[in-house]
């Protein structure tokens, strides 16, 4: 009975703003809303003046006024269709990102805030993103102060490629470079695993017609590693930023789905039944002094990659130096929360409808595919030629682990291996070069920054 009278009060609403805002439209026409500004002291405030400017200003009077767009407009149909009514079909994305985030768990901490920043860039007359003033790569400082929305000013953290460094914080505060560091050589895995960025982004350029620097930033999906795709994309291609960011986390989602099969596929049973020898233990003064010098290093090799890697060894040597809990847990917690919805919300507001529904958007989609495919054989068979100079094997299946995911990557390889041989552990094996597809991502950004930005 209760849901019955909640439902009638919710259509009495619903019908009472559609006839008022009819009402308003056939009243106004097209006229601009009254200038309040202008009003003085003596003029006097005139009701169907205030009636008129309320009415005006409703997105439900946008609604409407798409509608009737629609139906005079001119151009292509499909043209028509996005401008007019593509609002709609975001706002239906929207929705459907939501639900896979609240009902199927895809990586939620991020699609949920993404999801819920398309919706509010899709709401007719909420004016919360304005793509005019980044257009052409630039900030337009003037009409950001005049006219600028929330999330105009917010997306400015992801504009300055602030947002993406500050997570590499939280992450390095999170990761243990241990693996690592007790098995060098599980760089090379890392490195490997890169192999799906430089793939796709000769895909895309020589045989989909996407500029170089479009390229590239579709490429970067292939190191699974999403504030890594946001800050290389922000940077060389900001009209791809949500199509892309999409593709990045709905596909690192999909890693326990996308890799056991092309991991299956590269090796054999016996491969997979490889037992790897226990880890040496890493000394604290390694752990410290392995974030220095990997700072050091990448900064003089690949400048443009700095920011990220600094960032990611910053937050490592707070956990790992014992004098800075506070500023580990903060980095951790409170300021990966902080940032990631502000990075998550901006993200979702670039996807609007001129930018989303394209068939470029679909490329993109594919072609992410493709990266993470590339990507987890370059690793698995990296593996398999260095058992070829090896005395000690490696099992092959850690080399999937060189995509960026951590530590969902890892667990796939650990899964997959212990299917085959259930006394099999590899999941701190996979770690190494799980952290390193982390800095190889973040390296990678920087060569292509360095190449196109």
């Amino acid at each position: 009975m209760k849901n019955r009278y909640l439902k009638a009060i919710f259509a009495v609403l619903l019908a009472t703003a559609l006839l008022f805002t009819g009402i308003g439209v056939f009243a106004t026409g097209d006229a601009e809303p009254t200038d309040t500004t202008s009003v003085t002291q003596e003029t006097e405030i005139v009701p169907e003046e205030a009636i008129k400017n309320f009415l005006n200003e409703t997105g439900f009077k946008a609604v409407f006024g798409n509608i009737a767009k629609g139906i005079s407009g001119q151009g292509s149909p499909f043209e028509n269709f996005v401008t007019n009514y593509g609002y709609i079909v975001m706002l239906l994305i929207s929705f459907v990102l939501i639900y896979l985030a609240i009902g199927k768990g895809f990586e939620p901490l991020l699609l949920l805030p993404i999801a819920f920043g398309m919706l509010l860039t899709n709401l007719p007359g909420a004016n919360m993103f304005h793509e005019a003033i980044f257009a052409g790569g630039h900030i337009n400082w003037e009409t950001l102060a005049n006219t600028g929305g929330l999330l105009d000013f917010l997306y400015l953290g992801v504009k300055l490629g602030i947002y993406p460094c500050l997570i590499f914080l939280g992450v390095g505060a999170m990761t243990d470079f241990g693996p690592l560091i007790a098995n060098p050589k599980s760089l090379l895995l890392g490195a490997a695993a890169q192999l799906g960025i430089f793939m796709t982004y000769v895909a895309a350029s020589q045989w989909l017609g996407f500029e170089p620097f479009e390229a590239a930033s579709i490429g970067i999906i292939g190191g699974a590693d999403g504030p890594t795709a946001i800050f290389v994309t922000s940077k060389l291609a900001p009209h791809l930023l949500g199509p892309i960011a999409v593709a990045a986390y709905s596909y690192m989602a999909l890693v326990p789905v996308i890799q056991p099969p092309i991991m299956k596929a590269l090796t054999t049973k016996k491969e997979r039944q490889i037992v790897m020898k226990p880890l040496r233990e890493v000394s604290k003064r390694e752990k410290i002094v392995f974030p220095i010098a990997v700072t050091v290093f990448v900064a003089l090799l690949v400048p443009s990659a700095a920011p990220l890697v600094g960032c990611l060894m910053l937050g490592n040597l707070f956990k790992e130096s014992g004098v800075a809990d506070r500023l580990c847990k903060t980095a951790q917690n409170e300021l990966m929360n902080i940032v990631t919805i502000f990075l998550g919300v901006t993200v979702g507001a670039t996807a609007t409808a001129n930018t989303f529904l394209s068939l470029r958007t679909i490329y993109i989609i594919l072609m992410g595919v493709v990266a993470f495919g590339f990507g987890t054989a370059g690793g698995v068979i990296l593996a398999k030629i260095m058992n070829l100079f090896s005395k000690n094997k490696i099992n092959p299946l850690i080399g999937s682990a060189g995509v960026s995911a951590v530590p969902m990557a890892a667990r796939v390889s650990q899964t997959v291996g212990q299917k085959e041989n259930p006394k099999n552990f590899l999941l701190m094996h996979a770690m190494g070069p799980n952290v390193a597809g982390v800095i190889g991502s973040a390296i990678a950004a920087g060569v292509l920054l360095a190449l196109f930005g």
